[in-house]
This record gives C-alpha cells, structure tokens and sequence, in this order.
C-alpha cells in the first residue's frame, strides 16, 4: 500500500495572498448588492418586481458553478488548475462593471431597463466563474486542520472588499465631491465611477492571487492523505456527471442544504428590498422631495451594508477560534439567530442612525455563512471532486434565491400592499429558521 503524505500547512501570508482575490470579486459584488434596486428602479422597474431582475444572479449561479467546478477539477496547464477560470472571470466581471451603469447609453437599441437587466445576468455569471474556483482552491491548499482558518480568513478579505464596494458611492460623494444625485431617469455619477473603481480594484485583486500562489498539480495532490478517500471510477462526463454527483452527494451536504435554504431566501429578500424599505419606512417620514429622499436612503444602505460587512471582516478573525472552542455548528447556530434578530428589529426603528444596530447582527451572520458551511462541508468531500461538489453545493444557494426571486415580490404585494419593510421582517424570520436547521448537522468539529 501506497503512504500518503501529510499536505504541508501554509504559513497566514500564504494563505492571505491565495484569498486576496477576493477583495476584488465581493467589492464588485457589493456595488451590485447596494445600487442593482436603485438602477433598475431608475430605468422604471417597479417594487414587486425587483425580485425577478434578481433572478439573475441565482440561476447564472445555479448553472455556471458546477460547470466551472466540474471543469477545473480537470484542468491542468501553465496557469493552474482553478487560476485560468478565476482570471477570465475576473476579466468578463470588470467589462460588466463599467457598462451596467452606463446602461441609458444603449437606449437606442434596446430599453434601458432590458439593457440594464442583461448586464446584471452578464455580471452575475462573470462572478460566478471567478467565485466558484476561489473555494475549491482554499480546499486544495489547505489540510483540514487549516480550513476552518482558511474560510475565515477569506470570510475576512471579502468583508473588506465589501465595506469598499458598499461605501464607494457615499465617500466618493462626501469626501470627494462626486455628485450623488441626478435627473429622473439617470444614474448619479457617484455611482457610475464607484462602479468604475470596482472593476480597476477587481482586476488588479485577481492578478496578485494568479501571480502569488502555487497549485498543486494533480499528481501532487493524488499523494496527499486527504486524498485518500476513493471515488468511483466515472463512466459519464460533463453533465451526466455532475447530475450523477448531485444524486450521490453526501449526507452533511443535504443537511447543510437545508440551513442554506434558510439563509439564503433571507439574504436575497435583504438585498433586494433593504432600499425600498428604509426609503419608505423611515425617510420618507422626513416629508419633502421623494426623489431625493429615496437617494439619501440609498447612499445610507450603502453605508449600512459597509457596516456589516466590517463587523463580518471583523468576526471573521476570531470564528476559527470560536468554533475550536465551541463547535462549528454551535457557532454558525449563534451567528444566524443574531442576523435574524437583527433584521426583524428594523421595523421597529424610526432613526436611520440607529439602524447600525441590526447590522452588527446581520455583519456576524454573513461572516459565518462565508465560512462556516464551506469548512464543515470540505471535510465530508472527497478531494478528487472538491471542485463540482463545491458547485453543486452552489445549487443551496442560488435555489433559495430563485424561489425567493418568483414569490417573494408577490408576497409583499398580495399579503404587505407592497411594503417593502415586511419583506426585512420575513427575512429575518427566514434566517432564525436557518439557526435551528443547523443543529441538526453531524459535524466533527
């Protein structure tokens, strides 16, 4: 019998500059989270139906991330294995960036809310391809013992991308004197360059990783001891196997699934509604011009969203202890109910300033959610798959958000009369159910 080695530990700048990629991708991904409602409510899309422009990102998610998984785990040339797609990625994401806000340009060809939907799906799976590879390759990198570390740390790097991504807008216009508003109909510039800058921080992020980090070729990581775990011999390809993947995938996967289902139904209504909501259910109390209203509601989400994405990148640096200390699902159990805690108490705050609270609770869910179901998940993965497995376990994402996208805008509408606050009411609802799926998780940490 063949000894297998034991795969070395990487040392905190190793594993920082392997991750750094991410800085860029959720920057990106933070501009969309804080301006896609308000530029698509610009180019006319109404309240009850931002959930389906939404739809975007999921169902590109749902279909590119086992295709790229797939793929990378069988591909080997000059560049690496999981670094070629992260890199086109990257590429296709920063051309998306600076075009979405500048969708009014095309209205000669095609409506500007059309134009501006179809760069959100083109965004969301360019993102989608540069994300996907980013998880399987901290897997690959990393031995078990340093997973937990591993997510936490890129749960840390993404926090502070996001904080760059949702404050762009508000700094460039109160620090730099970038106007924040404009004429019915258009995008303020503050939000057009901050988009700009996204793609620049995206593109020069995803090239420090390419250049900084090694992969193990595939003979190298068919030594290492975590590999040792046998796969069938497959007779199918491309999509057959995946679909066959996704029918065999493990049991902690498809417990995981559930509080997947939970968390990501309630980030979705989150995103999606956040801005109508505070617009409406607290600014427009001041009275006065709604347009601009809406605007300053918009450029605080921003901040907002910065905020909890700090407590998140701030979390992230002590979740790996945490859940030494207490358990991994014990932890991602208290993360989830503290979101969800967080985002039900927003309806009953009247003072945007105090709205800081709730987010401390959604900033230490989203910095678990980030980390924890990818660290309990890799150890129940078998190495030679850890790419398709990591974009099936995509398809607990992306569901959630679909049904969410179809049925969550009629929902407000039939159920709330379209108050956008109660869509924040049941997503906090969604995420405590999340906390009490986690515990039923068989973890071995």
């Amino acid at each position: 019998m063949i000894s297998k080695l034991h795969k070395p530990k990487l040392s905190t700048v190793q594993i920082i500059n392997m991750s750094i990629g991410f800085l860029g991708i959720q920057t990106g991904f933070a501009l969309q989270n804080g301006n896609a409602s308000r530029i698509l409510q610009t180019f006319g899309a109404d309240v009850e139906h931002l959930s389906l422009f939404w739809l975007a990102a999921p169902i590109t998610g749902m279909i590119v991330q086992p295709i790229i998984g797939y793929y990378s785990d069988r591909t080997w040339n000059k560049i690496g294995r999981r670094k070629p797609y992260f890199l086109i990625g990257a590429i296709l994401t920063a051309i998306a960036l600076i075009l979405m806000p500048n969708a009014a340009l095309f209205t000669a060809i095609l409506p500007p809310l059309l134009v501006g939907a179809g760069m959100l799906t083109i965004m969301d799976a360019s993102i989608n391809v540069t994300m996907e590879p980013f998880r399987a390759l901290v897997a690959d990198n990393l031995p078990s013992s340093q997973r937990s570390l591993g997510f936490s740390v890129q749960t840390f790097i993404i926090g502070f991308g996001a904080v760059i991504g949702s404050w762009l807008p508000y700094v460039l216009t109160h620090y730099f004197g970038v106007e924040g508003t404009a004429a019915e109909g258009v995008i303020p510039l503050n939000v057009i360059y901050s988009f700009y800058c996204g793609a620049g921080i995206l593109l020069l992020s995803i090239l420090w990783t390419v250049l900084s980090t090694k992969e193990y070729n595939p003979t190298e990581l068919a030594s290492f001891e975590d590999a040792s775990q046998e796969v069938e011999v497959e007779h199918r390809s491309g999509l057959f196997a995946i679909a066959a993947d996704f029918r065999s995938m493990p049991k902690t996967m498809k417990q995981l699934g559930v509080v997947q289902f939970f968390s990501w139904f309630a980030l979705f209504m989150m995103w999606v509604y956040t801005t109508p909501a505070i617009a409406e259910h607290i600014f427009y109390l001041k009275g006065g011009d709604k347009s601009k209203l809406y605007m300053d509601a918009a450029n605080w989400v921003g901040v907002l969203f910065g905020i909890y994405n700090a407590v998140s990148a701030i979390y992230a640096l002590f979740l790996a202890k945490i859940a030494t200390k207490f358990g991994r699902k014990q932890t991602h159990a208290f993360s989830l109910a503290m979101g969800g805690l967080g985002l039900m108490s927003i309806f009953i705050i009247k003072d945007p300033n105090l709205l800081i609270i709730p987010m401390i609770g959604v900033g230490l869910a989203w910095g678990s959610i980030l980390a924890m179901p990818y660290a309990i998940l890799s150890d129940s993965l078998p190495a030679k798959k850890m790419g398709v497995y990591m974009g099936i376990f995509n398809f607990f994402i992306t569901f959630p958000q679909i049904v969410c996208g179809f049925f969550g805008g009629y929902m407000i509408k039939i159920f709330f009369d379209s108050n956008s606050v109660y869509g924040i009411l049941l997503a906090g609802v969604f995420m405590l159910l999340g906390s009490l799926s986690v515990l039923r998780i068989k973890d071995k940490i």
